[in-house]
């Protein structure tokens, strides 16, 4: 083999993984043109057709797709071979890309990235916001972080974060006009503000255990005067008295300890597996993703739940 197409066989790969000539330069650090350019050269050098390109789409050839599909995997394995020697002769450096929930971006990294990129200052962090269940193989992610309730089969996960619980909030003023619930049934009595799943449209019924140690798993819907898809917005409606909201309770921490919001229906609340970050392996894990995860379970066990 030519030793000469190995460069531009990665640019390709890259280009190929985006799907988007702007999105690989903008990942590697050159122009838009000079990728075009290099494909073009790699091209003619071929002797095939890679990519069909339009002013607004790009697709893979039949060639370009075989063609990928074989340098992938290979690439990502260099990757982690030269990874892994970099390590060796120093501190942790490199990208990080992890796909994260909303929730967990804000309860467990947003509030520590300063520290983070002051202890390591040679890695770098990608963080990219999705609700869904990310493949991070396939969509080309080093990290997730996920509740351990929604994590996918076969993956390697470590907790990075306590036990949460689903928690119903209220302000005092509200309990003082409304009176307080004393079981689940009660909420039928009072004005709930519901949550619609974005996806599925759904509205979210309330999770409880009956009490006891045994006690029984159950869900109870719920009516008010308010329904919203965006988690942020229950909060301020329930900050400004205006009804009830189930949260998890690592979603609005700050709130409980300030004594803005207070819990009620205690002994009928629903606990569950927290967040974890997870892994396609433990086999090989280079530095950097060791450090994060590090970080992240020293950052956990400081976090007192009310």
């Amino acid at each position: 083999m030519n030793p000469s197409l190995l460069p531009s066989l990665a640019w390709f790969a890259h280009i190929a993984r985006h799907r988007s000539f702007t999105r690989a330069a903008e990942e590697m650090g050159v122009s838009r043109a000079a990728l075009s350019q290099n494909l073009k050269a790699l091209e003619h050098q071929l002797g095939v057709k890679l990519l069909y390109r339009t002013t607004r789409d790009m697709s893979l050839t039949e060639a370009g797709q075989k063609l990928f599909d074989t340098l992938h995997p290979t690439l990502d394995t260099i990757e982690q071979v030269v990874q892994n020697l970099g390590d060796i002769a120093g501190e942790p450096s490199g990208l990080i890309r992890i796909n994260t929930s909303r929730l967990a971006a804000k309860a467990l990294i947003e509030p520590h990235l300063a520290d983070f990129c002051k202890c390591y200052p040679k890695i770098k962090l990608e963080l990219t916001i999705d609700d869904g269940l990310s493949n991070i193989i396939a969509d080309g992610y080093d990290i997730g972080i996920r509740l351990g309730q929604s994590l996918a089969e076969h993956v390697v996960a470590v907790p990075v974060s306590p036990e949460v619980s689903m928690v119903v909030v209220g302000s005092a003023a509200y309990f003082e006009q409304h009176g307080i619930p004393k079981t689940p049934a009660e909420l039928n009595q009072h004005n709930c503000i519901n949550y619609r799943f974005p996806g599925s449209g759904a509205i979210r019924e309330w999770d409880f255990n009956e009490p006891g140690k045994k006690g029984r798993y159950f869900t109870q819907s719920v009516s008010g005067s308010i329904t919203t898809n965006n988690a942020q917005s229950m909060t301020q409606a329930t900050l400004q008295g205006i009804g009830l909201s189930q949260h998890l309770d690592i979603a609005i921490q700050k709130y409980l300890v300030d004594g803005s919001l207070v819990k009620v229906l205690c002994d009928w609340t629903y606990r569950h597996a927290g967040f974890y970050l997870y892994t396609p392996s433990r086999e090989y894990m280079p530095s950097k993703i060791r450090a994060l995860l590090d970080f992240l379970i020293e950052k956990r066990d400081g976090i007192s739940l009310v």
